[in-house]
């Protein structure tokens, strides 16, 4: 059974349950919204990817969550935190967050939304010291997300990862402290 972790005005964050990797396969694995996250996924990398965060939250408390729309009880995306665990990162154990929406619930605000809790459960529940995003520069809505939530560009904390395209590197990562979430709320 999934645990609810958060509710905003428009949102339940969930944990992953069992049985979630059929609907994530369906609504958020399409061309558009994986683009700049590697490509769609098969069914199986997205299965594993559930036990990790399953596992995850099981040991740890976080993992990525489902974000379920109120009004319609549908899955509208994902969003949550797990470690940073690129080999060539090298802030490998922080606290990464990320997000991702389905295309036809585009520019409704979701992400903001659904990752506003998601920083405010990381800091007072998870007690985290502070959270880091990774994108691309070619992913500006991405990144822009990360400046409106606060976050700042680590140009430090860049890196090459060989699995994505030239116009998807270097790895790009913002940061945000909770003494710095804690004075803009």
């Amino acid at each position: 059974m999934a645990d609810i972790v958060a509710e905003t005005d428009r949102l339940i964050l969930r944990t992953i349950d069992e049985g979630d990797a059929a609907e994530q396969f369906r609504l958020l694995n399409t061309p558009d919204v994986m683009a700049r996250l590697g490509g769609t996924k098969e069914l199986h990398e997205i299965e594993a990817k559930h036990a990790r965060s399953m596992a995850l939250y099981a040991r740890e408390g976080f993992s990525f969550l489902f974000m379920i729309e109120k009004f319609s009880g549908e899955m509208v995306g994902h969003c949550g935190m797990k470690r940073v665990d690129h080999p060539r990162a090298p802030n490998q154990g922080d606290h990464e967050i990320g997000w991702l929406v389905r295309q036809d619930r585009w520019r409704r605000g979701y992400a903001e939304e659904a990752m506003r809790a998601v920083i405010d459960w990381a800091f007072t529940r998870i007690g985290a010291p502070h959270v880091v995003a990774l994108t691309s520069e070619a992913n500006v809505g991405s990144w822009h997300l990360m400046e409106k939530l606060g976050m700042v560009r680590r140009r430090d904390l860049d890196f090459s990862d060989p699995d994505y395209p030239p116009e998807d590197n270097p790895t790009i990562q913002y940061s945000l402290a909770a003494e710095q979430w804690e004075s803009t709320r």
